[in-house]
């Protein structure tokens, strides 16, 4: 028994040092700040403390973002459960815009060597506004920052310039002016400088013991890299030229499927990218307006102007569908050119498919028979049978025809052809 007891304690003894090893969780936000990526970063500040981790390591590498979803980052920094580090990083990165402000609101704001942190101003999505509006928005910015800035004992004045002058900070002017807490090459050298560190958190200190830490790296599921990648303005632009261009398909020939499908789940998978995102209605109209005046270049002969108007249409729409100063939310020339250049090349093709077959002589019904080659059944003097596309026709002819001589179908009365020799029509 002792023996049994023995070997189970030399067996829990390892489980129980790996335990009480240090562990700190690991977020990487590279990109925009959306949706998505505010949902990612609070469900894991969230589950951190059940996780047994005693900090959150977030590398942040952002031009900005969206005002809510930074904001939602923002609570969820202060309501975190364990002290909350963001590192910008690696050289050459920024925590711009949004990225700034979430900076700012972390127990600890770390930058690399290379880096940049600031230019806060916020820039309205739908256009500029009147001045009225716009001090309002800069004033509860600047104020908004302030506070977070204060709250962590960092530069106030800074902060709020940050806001009000679109200032920009390089990471030792940073540390310099007391806007960041710590300037560090590497992920283990931060590491190293934040062992002991003493922290205020809910009124009460916490001393930092990262001593052999455990770095775990907590990744985007499935689901979320899918949202975060569809929230590009690009992919969501594409996505919406898709669904419609699938739909329309499916409804003009019923049966398809397959367009109706994939029509379907792209458009979804667009509505939830353009509320992620600054929409100009008048933009989505345009494109609209786009497809029908090609579509009804198919439907009617316009000599090309329909067409015409129709990539004109689509152009100016996908100009204006994005209405962002900031470039990240804005649409690349390089998709607008393709995608319009795709289709407009697609409908052309289909125009002229069109043309061609209304040029092409009716090859059914009355007018199909017009000219058409049978031979002859039963002597013609003047009426009797002829083989006409396999099939037997009552016949009559202007002079006599004798069995099995060629003839050619001249006109058509109910279900008695006239015809007349083919040596005569030579």
């Amino acid at each position: 028994m002792k023996r049994f007891l023995l070997v189970m304690l030399m067996l829990a003894l390892p489980l129980s040092l790996t335990a009480q090893e240090p562990q700190v969780g690991l977020i990487s936000l590279r990109g925009p700040i959306n949706p998505v990526t505010a949902a990612f970063l609070k469900d894991n500040l969230s589950r951190a403390g059940g996780r047994g981790e005693r900090l959150i390591l977030v590398e942040l590498d952002t031009p900005g973002g969206l005002d809510l979803a930074m904001r939602e980052a923002v609570q969820a920094i202060f309501a975190a459960p364990v002290p909350v580090v963001v590192y910008v990083t690696p050289s050459g990165a920024r925590a711009a815009s949004a990225g700034a402000v979430i900076g700012l609101a972390a127990d600890v704001l770390a930058m690399a060597p290379g880096t940049n942190i600031g230019a806060a101003h916020p820039v309205s999505l739908s256009g500029k506004p009147d001045p009225v509006m716009e001090a309002k928005i800069v004033n509860d910015a600047e104020a908004y920052v302030e506070g977070i800035a204060g709250k962590r004992g960092r530069n106030v004045q800074l902060a709020g310039k940050m806001v009000r002058e679109s200032i920009s900070l390089t990471a030792e002017a940073a540390l310099r002016e007391k806007v960041i807490d710590l300037l560090a090459p590497s992920r283990e050298e931060l590491l190293t400088q934040l062992e002991g560190r003493t922290l205020l958190r809910g009124g009460k200190e916490t001393v930092l013991h990262l001593s052999g830490a455990r770095v775990v790296r907590h990744e985007m599921g499935t689901r979320d890299r899918i949202l975060d990648a569809i929230s590009n303005p690009d992919v969501a632009y594409m996505l919406m030229l898709l669904g419609i261009l699938g739909l329309f398909f499916e409804l003009s020939n019923p049966g398809v499927i397959l367009p109706g499908v994939i029509g379907g789940i792209s458009l979804l998978l667009s509505f939830f990218a353009l509320q992620t995102l600054p929409v100009n209605y008048a933009g989505v109209a345009l494109i609209l307006l786009g497809i029908v005046l090609f579509i009804a270049e198919i439907k009617v002969v316009s000599h090309g102007m329909l067409a015409v108007g129709g990539v004109v249409a689509l152009v100016m729409g996908s100009l204006i569908l994005f209405p962002s100063p900031e470039p990240y939310l804005r649409l690349s020339w390089e998709v607008i050119a393709l995608t319009v250049g795709v289709t407009a090349l697609f409908f052309a093709v289909v125009i002229v498919k069109v043309i061609k077959a209304y040029r092409e002589p009716p090859i059914t019904g009355i007018e199909g028979m017009i000219g058409a080659a049978a031979v002859a059944e039963t002597d013609l003097d003047p009426n009797g049978k002829v083989v006409l596309h396999g099939e037997y026709w009552n016949a009559t002819s202007a002079e006599p025809v004798l069995r099995g001589e060629k003839v050619r179908v001249v006109g058509v009365s109910g279900l008695l052809v006239t015809v007349e020799k083919e040596e005569q029509k030579r």
